[in-house]
């Protein structure tokens, strides 16, 4: 346990997509669209479209395999704000955790414009449709995607292929770390090129994590400092 985490080494995860029956938008639709048009009223791009949420997890001889089903995302960020999970029901999402050749993890700070302005994250983002194929959900593809998205970074040839699973505070952070060869001034540089060619960049920043007692701790989330406690040894 670290930060209320527990901390499970992997070697590989495997997602399928599931019929789920999840009661909560239907016992709280009212509250749902209330909480949705103040959430919207605050970061105007956010858009109610569909994510996937975990239902079961398993993991058997190092490989964790994740059943998720769909749902809107206003549905989700009012679970999720509400800070209580129900159910088995979980933000269950995947993230590469960049390493830089110098010993360094790369956070992006969240901008303004999304549901989670200000805060310290790894490149992720809650599945979504994008990511199934077939009946299968690519949890690396979606990592992956993320990255690239918000960095522009895209994996190195010969990245290992290792997860770490963080479970607690109704979340399933399921993180792959990548070591890059660039040191952490060279990739910040490279970032920072990409957000400046984007119209509305995700990330409003970068920043350089190299300790677990980081002064900047407040601002990331608690699988984010369970993480940096355990591989810094904090």
């Amino acid at each position: 346990m670290s930060d209320g985490f527990r901390i499970t080494r992997l070697s590989g995860v495997t997602a399928r997509l599931v019929a789920y029956d999840w009661p909560f938008p239907r016992d709280n639709a009212a509250a749902i669209a209330d909480h949705w048009r103040a959430r919207r009223a605050r970061s105007p791009g956010m858009f109610d479209g569909t994510v996937l949420l975990g239902c079961a997890c398993a993991v058997d001889c190092g490989i964790a395999r994740v059943d998720l089903f769909p749902a809107t995302y206003s549905s989700f960020i009012a679970y999720r704000d509400r800070g209580r999970a129900e159910g088995g029901v979980v933000n269950a999402f995947a993230a590469i955790v960049p390493w830089s050749a110098d010993g360094a993890v790369l956070l992006g700070a969240m901008g303004a414009h999304t549901a989670n302005a200000g805060q310290l994250y790894f490149p992720c983002g809650t599945p979504d449709l994008d990511d199934v194929r077939g009946d299968a959900v690519d949890l690396a593809g979606s990592a992956a995607r993320e990255l690239a998205e918000e960095t522009g970074l895209t994996l190195p040839e010969g990245a290992a292929t290792d997860w770490v699973l963080l479970e607690g505070q109704g979340q399933r952070a399921f993180l792959r770390p990548v070591r890059f060869p660039e040191a952490a001034e060279a990739l910040c540089a490279r970032i920072e090129a990409h957000r400046g060619r984007e119209s509305e960049p995700e990330l409003a920043g970068i920043h350089v994590a190299r300790g677990a007692a980081d002064p900047e701790a407040a601002r990331m989330p608690g699988f984010v400092r369970a993480y940096l406690a355990d591989v810094f040894g904090g």
